[in-house]
């Protein structure tokens, strides 16, 4: 509700993000939990056959794992709740900033990997992961320990007019 007040469709856009997100992972694991009724059930098929949906679902569980957390966490968490926070001032504006940094770097791995350009896991990935981890650790520990910015106009009621900084 708070960050509705900075920016009603980036909020919204973002809270879809998550639900996205969350959708891809949950499609994964419904893949794997398959695969694993498949191979305990052995009147199921022939070797060659379950062979061959095992393999298509496991090829799922990537696919959905590079789509959600490869991809639309870059958009969630990164742009939109960067962008939310960089102008809510609720946070300091410089990790704020991390944040707006980190999305494009997963984004932009996320869709190197989707071409095959680099490797889906590998160390590229590895490492432009790491603004997003430090970008989200600091937002989960930042309010608990200091809590939000009281001198935000956010939390004053006020709003920034369009085109100022």
């Amino acid at each position: 509700m708070l960050l509705k007040r900075v920016n009603e469709i980036c909020a919204i856009s973002y809270v879809t993000a998550r639900v996205m997100e969350c959708t891809f992972i949950l499609v994964g694991i419904l893949a794997m939990v398959t695969v694993v009724t498949l191979q305990r059930n052995p009147s199921a098929g022939t070797g060659a056959t379950l062979g061959s949906i095992a393999y298509t679902l496991a090829a799922i569980k990537d696919w959905t794992f590079l789509l959600g957390p490869g991809f639309v966490v870059g958009v969630g968490n990164g742009l939109l709740l960067g962008y939310l926070m960089y102008r809510s001032e609720l946070v300091p504006r410089r990790m704020a900033m991390l944040g707006l940094i980190a999305g494009p770097l997963i984004i932009i791995t996320g869709v190197a990997a989707l071409f095959g350009v680099i490797k889906t896991g590998g160390p590229v990935m590895g490492i432009a992961t790491v603004p997003e981890f430090i970008w989200e650790l600091f937002l989960g520990i930042y309010p608990l320990v200091w809590g939000f910015n009281l001198a935000a106009p956010i939390l004053r009621g006020g709003t920034r007019q369009p085109g100022t900084v």
